[in-house]
């Protein structure tokens, strides 16, 4: 393959080119289980309840849901759709094909409505007055933390840390748990392609404490080597931290027995699984993960809120993160003493509405079914896969999909000789088709395979077959414009 063309004069010079050349509110009645949770305090679709008790009185509403009912050649995608207001615009007067999903996902009517609902009836601060409102809005929000743990099986409402995002969630664990049990001479144990945000606050944190990080390759088929990670586990390695499914490789790893391997060492596990718990069922018990982190934003629900899983006992023995109201016991005048987790990782007013909304995006995605999500992307993944494969000089990254190796929804590629952020204006321009062009936050990843950035096309349920193939007809239009 000859040499990518990465000059910066190459996607300048776009605008100029097309301009020469210029000649698609409420969960759909069609998809959704009736609400059977026993739990009044927990307003969930197809949430596994558990016998924890709410210290709330106000009742959070249940909502009933209509049975599913479409013909069997319907798409999943086909059949929600009508659910996500923002699809049905368009760019440069196409229809939009939104396939930027490793970045955000969109958000359904039944969460804006939710929104919508607290800012109208329950706006106030949570967990520090006895009016009505505030007691409304402890209940939501409390709520929210409920359905996240069922949603992805903790033991307990508490092992849930609301945090900023994903990146806050890492950071809290690297300053607060890192920065207790971490030493000079250390390892923590990562693999070459994780996101920017589990890599930099475990160099700052190795920095400060002389622990140091080791990183783990990838095997001939581009994935991360688990046997190579098996082998550097040792009595130095305190912690491994690995994502569940690469945003850029579409690789999903083995987790379970990266965590016995890990504990045997006397090990900690941190889990990314910002492209996994929206993506697929995921049980924290079952993975015995110690920390997973996820984000709001790609999981259908709103900016600016994400979440820390935490055992029990480690969240217990973890010192604060950050200092100031809410998170606190008691405060004198020299000294404070903190409240037990979660709260104690809590400081100050919380993103009440987004988690709210957190909440209500959950209720959704169980409505339709993890498994049916996981199942449905399944038959896309491989569908993007084969079809951008079959266009020559193009070079995807990552795993070819087979019976025992499961890719994600997503593609990272480069085609010989013109720039994905080229690819990525044209497709837009042209076309109305949305996908992402950079290192995706994965620079070490693409050091790795010798180039500086990559084109992804990232899928979610609401996608369709037609938009895969609007989007590679779109990609073969705008291979040919860069050849005349």
């Amino acid at each position: 393959m000859a040499a990518l063309c990465y000059l910066p004069s190459c996607h300048r010079s776009v605008s100029k080119l097309l301009s020469n050349s210029k000649s698609q509110g409420h969960l759909h009645p069609n998809l959704s289980v009736s609400n059977s949770n026993p739990n009044p305090n927990i307003s969930g679709v197809g949430l596994q309840t558990r016998r924890r008790s709410s210290s709330f009185s106000i009742k959070a509403s249940t909502t009933a849901f209509a049975p599913l009912e479409h013909s069997e050649s319907t798409s999943l995608g086909e059949i929600i759709r009508s659910d996500f207001p923002i699809l049905r615009q368009k760019v440069n007067g196409r229809d939009l094909v939104y396939l930027d999903n490793a970045a955000t996902s969109q958000k359904p009517n039944y969460v804006l409505k939710a929104l919508k609902d607290y800012y109208e009836s329950s706006n106030s601060n949570v967990h520090r007055g006895v009016h009505y409102l505030s007691q409304k809005a402890t209940t939501a929000y409390e709520n929210a933390r409920e359905k996240i743990a069922d949603f992805i099986n903790a033991s307990d409402h508490t092992e849930i840390v609301f945090t900023r995002n994903a990146t806050e969630a890492i950071n809290l664990v690297a300053n607060s748990w890192g920065d207790l049990n971490l030493g000079f001479g250390d390892e923590i144990l990562l693999t070459v392609a994780e996101h920017h945000s589990a890599i930099v606050p475990w160099q700052m944190v190795a920095k400060k404490k002389g622990a140091s990080l080791k990183y783990i390759g990838l095997t001939a088929g581009e994935v991360p080597d688990i046997e190579q990670l098996k082998k550097a586990l040792s009595k130095k390695t305190k912690l491994v931290v690995t994502h569940h499914v690469s945003n850029t490789l579409g690789s999903v790893l083995p987790i379970e027995d990266i965590v016995i391997w890990s504990h045997e060492v006397g090990a900690r596990v941190l889990l990314d699984a910002c492209q996994s718990v929206p993506h697929m069922m995921v049980d924290v018990q079952k993975l015995n993960v110690d920390f997973l982190v996820a984000s709001s934003h790609k999981m259908c629900g709103p900016t600016g809120i994400g979440f820390l899983y935490g055992k029990s006992n480690l969240l217990s023995s973890m010192p604060p993160f950050l200092g100031g109201g809410e998170m606190i016991s008691d405060v004198f005048q020299d000294y404070s003493t903190y409240a037990e987790p979660p709260s104690r990782f809590e400081a100050g007013t919380p993103a009440i509405a987004e988690a709210i909304g957190l909440g209500a995006a959950i209720e959704y995605l169980s409505g339709i079914g993890m498994q049916r999500i996981h199942d449905y992307e399944r038959e896309l993944a491989d569908y993007l896969y084969y079809s951008l494969t079959s266009i020559p000089n193009v070079r995807v990254y990552g795993p070819a999909p087979s019976e025992i190796i499961h890719r994600a929804a997503l593609c990272s590629f480069n085609v010989e000789n013109i720039h994905p952020t080229d690819i990525a204006t044209i497709l837009n321009e042209e076309y109305g088709v949305a996908i992402r062009s950079g290192h995706h936050c994965a620079q070490p990843l693409h050091r790795y395979f010798g180039v500086n950035a990559s084109a992804r096309a990232s899928l979610y349920f609401y996608n369709t077959k037609e938009e895969v193939d609007h989007f590679i007809e779109a990609l073969r239009e705008t291979i040919k414009f860069f050849s005349i």
